[in-house]
This record gives C-alpha cells, structure tokens and sequence, in this order.
C-alpha cells in the first residue's frame, strides 16, 4: 500500500495554534525539542494520545490509499510519474477547498523535482478561467522541522495502519477530522 495525506487548513491562525500545540505535545510526553512524531517510529500509546489531542484543531484531512499489487500501468511504475499521478488524485478530491493554497511537501526533493511537481500540480488543479488559483505554491520542506508535516505523517500512519492491518482504533481518533479518502484501484 502507498497512502498519500493532505492536511488542509483553511485559517492560517488555526493551522499556527496546532503548530504550537504539537510543540506543547512533546512537553506532555517528555520528549526533547527535536523530537519528530512518526506514527511508524512511535510506540501506540504516544500515538493515540497525539492523534486525541490534534483532533481539536480546526483541520481536514483527505488520502489517497493505493494497492500497489493491483496497479498496471506501467507509466507508473517510475517513481516521480506515480508520485505526481498520486498526488494530483488527492489534491482533485481536495480542490474545493483549496484557494491560493501554499503545499507544504515533506521530502528532501532536488530543486528540479520541486519545480516539475510544481508546474504539474498546478496544469492539473488550477482551473485556468478561474480568478483565484487553488494552488499558489508548491514548497517541499523537512518534517524534521514543521510540525504540520509531522501531522501529516500521524494521520497517514493512522490511515495506511486502518488499511494495512485492518486496526481502525487510530483513524477513529481523527474521523471528525476526516475529508475523504480513497482506496484505488477497487
């Protein structure tokens, strides 16, 4: 399984207190200031309580969850070609809410690759005709430091573990939170 999650926040001071809440997170469970939550490096019971106190602030979340083993086509068996192709199926199930969005991508991607998932995002999302782009920026950053990546990263985890193993005791912990997501192919 290959799970892709965008964390959508429509309110910059929303998406500023959860930045500062998961700071305060790692105070609660005695980790260091450097500490980075990764849902698959963390014990369960660090996990739940991150994803119980996330789930207060005002965010969404869609994914997009693919079985590999299922997929055929053998333009996306390069790795960039099924990343872009992933990433656009989840940012057209977010498109409605997006306006003059700044992507925030976890990776450490050369500048060439930033600049062609850039270009690619916004041929696929952005409707031409439309006065306000639904992306405005595309920016790939290290999770090590933005807690929001790291949000990301609880979630996905969360999901991928749902769909992996069947164990939906995480996802339920967000579900209100929940936007949509998508198994592909059936």
């Amino acid at each position: 399984m290959f799970v892709l999650t965008l964390v959508i926040f429509n309110d910059r001071l929303e998406a500023a207190r959860a930045d500062l809440g998961i700071s305060d997170l790692r105070i609660s469970l005695d980790k260091n200031a450097r500490f980075e939550f990764k849902f698959n490096k963390m014990k369960d019971a660090d996990c739940r309580f991150f994803l119980e106190n996330v789930s207060q602030y005002g965010f969404v979340f869609y994914a997009m969850v693919i079985n590999k083993a299922a997929l055929h086509a053998e333009s996306l068996s390069y790795s960039e070609s099924f990343y872009e192709y992933v990433c656009s199926l989840a940012f057209e199930n977010a498109r409605h809410l997006l306006e003059r969005a700044v992507v925030v991508i976890d990776g450490s991607g050369s500048r060439e690759f930033k600049q062609q998932l850039q270009t690619y995002l916004k041929r696929k999302i952005n409707d031409e005709s439309a006065a306000i782009p639904c992306i405005h920026k595309v920016k790939i950053e290290d999770s090590k430091t933005n807690n929001l990546l790291q949000l990301a990263d609880m979630i996905c985890g969360a999901v991928a573990r749902c769909y992996r193993v069947g164990d939906e005791s995480f996802r339920s912990l967000i579900k209100e939170r929940e936007g949509y997501v998508q198994f592909w192919p059936k």
